[in-house]
């Protein structure tokens, strides 16, 4: 019965670290994706003269998830009566939180660059837009380097962990 036990301890364990691994390997990737919805976001305002919400619509159908999810939540929500596009802008950003591996310092990115969506003219708000993904990159680059260093050391301390402490409890 203990053998049991401590197998599952150690299956446990080594599946958290798998999962903080996991973690630090999408984080990049959404990162990435990020800024590719917002360059399409620049291409539409500039270009295309979309309004928002069909900028919106035409990132959902442009990018993987949870960018799509993201945009394509903006996009349902910009079609609501009285729809103030900050707090619909806000509450789509604590749902990507929820749904992807973005930290906390890409989630003060998106919002300070949600309080200026929609608030200048062209030239004004791509200056917004290459701002945002000029911050994008330095966390993309930070989220490489910690991927580098810890993905490996979390698999292996989730298994050692967990070794460790059931060889102390037996």
């Amino acid at each position: 019965m203990k053998w049991i036990g401590a197998l599952l301890f150690i299956g446990t364990t080594t599946i958290v670290g798998f999962d903080v691994s996991n973690k630090l390997t999408k984080r990049p990737k959404h990162i990435r994706q990020l800024k590719n919805a917002l360059q399409i976001l620049e291409a539409e305002i500039l270009y295309s003269q979309s309004p928002l919400k069909d900028a919106f619509t035409t990132i959902t159908k442009q990018v993987p998830e949870p960018t799509k999810s993201f945009f394509g939540e903006l996009s349902n929500r910009m079609n609501e009566k009285n729809a103030n596009l900050y707090h619909v802008w806000d509450e789509a950003i604590k749902e990507l939180m929820q749904n992807s591996s973005l930290g906390n310092n890409e989630q003060e990115i998106l919002l300070q660059f949600g309080r200026t969506l929609g608030q200048h003219d062209f030239t004004q708000q791509q200056k917004h837009i290459q701002l945002t993904v000029n911050h994008l990159d330095r966390e993309l680059a930070e989220a490489r380097d910690q991927q580098y260093r810890y993905s490996k050391m979390a698999k292996t301390l989730g298994v050692l962990s967990g070794l460790f402490i059931v060889l102390l409890l037996i």
